[in-house]
C-alpha cells in the first residue's frame, strides 16, 4: 500500500506512540499525499510542504482539539488536515462538496477557526488562550505565523497585547521569507539578521551564566542586567523584539528537523505564558521545483510531478493590466504601481528593468498601501494599487479618510473580483461593490474585455477623479468580439424585456439575451450609474438584472431604486468551494438558467 501509515493510522491520537523513524515516514506520505493531491486539483503548494514537519510536530505535542491550533492563513494547513482524520477525503480538496483549502471549523473540530485572510493568527489565538484562562483551563493556543503574514500590522497588534497577558499563547514564527512574493522591508530583514545568529538561546544563557560566576558582584550584575530597560542590557544579552514585547523567545530552530521542533515546542509548553518560537523552515521543502521557484508553486492548477510541468496559462485580467500600466509608465513618470506582497499574482510584475523604482512592495498591509497611495497622490504622483477583491476589504477605512474625504487621485486595479472557484468562502471577490459605493467621490468600472480594461485604465488615470477602481474577473479575456466602451452599450430587437449586466456575468447575459430576442444593456462604468443609463431602463416593461457581486448594495438594488419592478439576480451569503462554471450555475448567472429565469417570467 502507498500510503502504509496515512492509511491505517488513527490521527492524531496514534502519533504519541510513533517512533522518530516511523514519523519521518509519515512526513514523507504526507508530502506525497500533498504533491500527488495538488497536482490534480491544484492549491497551495509551496507553504504546505514547507511546513510537514512542524505540524507533526505540533500534533506530537500537543493534545488537538483541546489545544487551539490556529494557522495564520491557512496556505500550510494540508498537513494538519491529514492528520486530522481527513485522509480518506483529501482528494476532494478544493471541490464542491469536499474539504476546503483552509481549515474551516465546520469541517473539523480540529480547526480552530476559520482562515484564508494573513496577519489575525495572534489575536484569535490569544482570544482563544484568554477565554481557557478565565475557564480554568490550562491548555494551551497556538499561532503558527509566517514571516510574510508578520508584515501585516494587525499581528503586531496580536503581539502586543499577547506579550504581556500571561496568557497560556504559544506563537511560532514559521520563518522561510516569502509571503507570495519575496518578503521585503525592515521585518524581514530583522528575521533575516535572527535566522542567521547561531544558538542565540545558547548564547543568552550562557552570557548569564559567565556574569553569575564572577566572585562578589556577577550575580548582582546580571539581576541588574535581567530587570534593566536600558542600553546595557541590550550590550550585554541581547535581546530580542519578541522579548520586549513579553514573551519568552526560542530559537531559531531546524524547521525540518523533529527531534529539535518537538525539544523546542515541549519547552515552551512547559514554561507557560507567552512563548514566541522561530522555526526555520525550506519552502516547498521535499519537492524540487517547488524549493527552486516557491513563488512560482505557491498557489497552483494542475501540474506534473514528475517534471513540475504546468499547462500554458492563458493571459489573465491582472497580467494584462499591469503590462498596459507597465506601457503607460514608460511616457509618464508620474505613474507608481503599488503592491502588497503580490507582484505577480496583480501583474505588477510588469515594473521591471527602468521602472522598478517606481514598484512599491509594501508587506501584506493593504491599510498602510492606500494611505502610502494617499501620500504619493498629495505629491502629485498617479498611484496604482493592483489588489485583489478579498484583500481590498481590509483598507476601507482608509479609501474613506485618506483617499475620498480629502478628493485625492488614486486608480485600484481590483483582481480577482466576482466567483474565484476553488479557494472558497474567503477568496471570493463578491462584497467590493456594496462596501465601496457606500463611499463619495468613488468610481467603479467593470470591463469585460481586455480592450475594455486599458479604455478604463487611461480614463482612470487621466480623466477620472477621486478613487477610481476598475474591477477585474479572475479569469482571461471574457469577450473580445464585443466593442468595447467606457460608459454602457445597448443591443435593440425590439423587445419590451431589457437584460442589464456587466463584466463576465454580461457575457452569459448576453448570449442569453441573444437566444431570447431580447435587449441588452452592458454596463462598464457601474458606478455612479449614469442618467442615461437609468432613462434607457425605464422604457422596458421587464427588466432583469444579472450581477456577480453580493445582492445587499448591488448595482441591480441601485436600479430597483429607480425602477421597483426590476428583477435582480445576484449572490446571497457566501459561497462556498465548487468551480465558477459550478457557481454561475447555482447561483443563475449562467446561460442556460438566465433563459430559464427571463423565459419562464411573466
Amino acid at each position: 500500500m502507498k500510503y502504509k501509515l496515512l492509511s491505517r493510522l488513527d490521527l492524531p491520537r496514534d502519533l504519541k506512540t510513533l517512533s522518530l523513524k516511523q514519523e519521518e515516514e509519515l512526513c514523507r506520505e504526507i508530502r506525497e499525499k500533498i504533491i500527488e493531491t495538488v497536482s490534480k486539483n491544484g492549491g497551495h503548494l509551496s507553504s504546505n510542504l514547507g511546513a510537514v514537519e512542524l505540524t507533526v510536530a505540533i500534533h506530537k505535542v500537543f493534545d488537538s482539539p483541546k489545544d487551539k491550533i490556529v494557522f495564520d492563513v491557512g496556505h500550510q494547513s494540508y498537513a494538519h488536515k491529514l492528520l486530522t482524520g481527513r485522509y480518506r477525503s483529501f482528494s476532494t480538496l478544493r471541490k464542491k462538496g469536499g474539504i476546503a483549502g483552509f481549515t474551516r471549523p465546520l469541517e473539523s473540530e480540529h480547526d480552530a477557526c476559520i482562515s484564508g485572510h494573513s496577519s489575525n493568527s495572534i489575536s484569535i489565538a490569544l482570544g482563544m488562550a484568554q477565554a481557557m484562562k478565565l475557564s480554568g483551563d490550562d491548555h494551551s493556543a497556538i499561532a503558527v505565523i509566517g514571516d510574510g503574514a508578520l508584515t501585516g500590522g494587525l499581528a503586531f497588534e496580536g503581539l502586543n497585547n499577547a506579550g504581556r497577558s500571561g496568557a497560556n499563547i504559544i506563537v511560532i514564527l514559521n520563518y522561510n521569507e516569502m509571503s507570495i512574493s519575496k518578503n521585503i522591508g525592515g521585518v524581514a530583514a530583522y528575521l533575516s539578521e535572527l535566522r542567521t545568529q547561531y544558538s542565540y538561546k545558547k548564547l543568552k544563557t550562557g552570557a548569564k551564566k559567565f556574569l553569575g560566576s564572577i566572585p562578589v558582584v556577577g550575580g548582582g550584575i546580571s539581576r541588574f542586567i535581567s530587570a534593566s530597560k536600558d542600553g546595557l542590557k541590550e550590550k550585554l544579552i541581547h535581546s530580542t523584539i519578541f522579548e520586549d514585547f513579553g514573551f519568552e523567545f526560542i530559537g531559531p530552530v531546524d524547521g525540518h528537523n523533529l527531534v529539535k521542533l518537538e525539544a523546542a515546542l515541549k519547552s515552551a509548553k512547559e514554561m507557560g505564558g507567552p512563548v514566541l518560537i522561530q522555526v526555520n523552515t525550506v519552502k516547498g521543502k521535499g519537492y524540487k521545483p517547488a524549493e527552486e521557484m516557491p513563488g512560482e508553486y505557491h498557489g497552483v492548477t494542475e501540474f506534473k510531478i514528475e517534471t513540475g510541468e504546468k499547462p500554458k496559462v492563458e493571459p489573465t485580467f491582472s497580467d494584462e493590466f499591469g503590462a498596459e500600466l507597465a506601457r503607460l509608465a514608460q511616457s509618464d513618470d508620474r505613474i507608481v504601481a503599488i503592491t502588497a506582497a503580490m507582484k505577480y499574482g496583480t501583474g505588477l510584475n510588469h515594473f521591471n528593468g527602468s521602472l522598478k523604482s517606481r514598484l512599491f512592495d509594501v508587506g501584506i498591509a493593504e491599510e498602510h498601501a492606500v494611505s502610502f497611495a494617499a501620500g504619493l497622490a498629495a505629491m502629485g504622483k498617479l498611484p496604482v494599487f493592483s489588489v485583489y477583491s478579498s484583500f481590498l476589504q481590509r483598507s476601507y477605512d482608509e479609501i474613506i479618510h485618506d483617499l475620498s474625504i480629502g478628493g485625492l487621485h488614486a486608480v485600484f486595479g481590483v483582481c480577482n473580483s466576482g466567483i474565484v472557484g476553488g479557494d472558497g468562502e474567503t477568496h471570493q471577490g463578491v462584497f467590493d461593490i456594496p462596501f465601496l459605493t457606500t463611499i463619495p467621490n468613488v468610481t467603479i468600472y467593470s470591463p469585460a474585455s481586455f480592450a475594455e480594461m486599458r479604455l478604463c485604465l487611461k480614463k482612470a488615470l487621466y480623466e477620472d477623479s477621486g478613487a477610481v477602481f476598475i474591477r477585474m474577473s479572475k479569469s482571461g479575456d471574457c469577450a473580445d468580439e464585443l466593442e468595447p466602451t467606457v460608459e454602457y452599450s445597448l443591443t435593440e430587437r425590439g423587445s419590451d424585456t431589457l437584460l442589464v449586466s456587466y463584466g463576465r456575468a454580461a457575457i452569459e447575459a448576453n448570449s442569453a439575451a441573444e437566444a431570447l430576442g431580447c435587449d441588452m444593456l452592458r454596463l462598464t462604468r457601474i458606478f455612479p450609474l449614469q442618467s442615461e443609463a437609468v432613462e434607457i431602463i425605464k422604457k422596458y416593461r421587464r427588466v432583469f438584472v444579472f450581477e456577480e457581486t453580493s445582492r445587499e448594495g448591488s448595482v441591480g438594488e441601485k436600479i430597483r431604486a429607480e425602477f421597483p419592478s426590476a428583477d435582480c439576480t445576484a449572490i446571497d451569503g457566501f459561497i462556498p468551494t465548487m468551480s465558477v462554471c459550478e457557481a454561475f450555475d447555482l447561483y443563475g448567472l449562467s446561460k442556460d438558467r438566465i433563459i430559464e429565469k427571463v423565459g419562464g417570467a411573466k
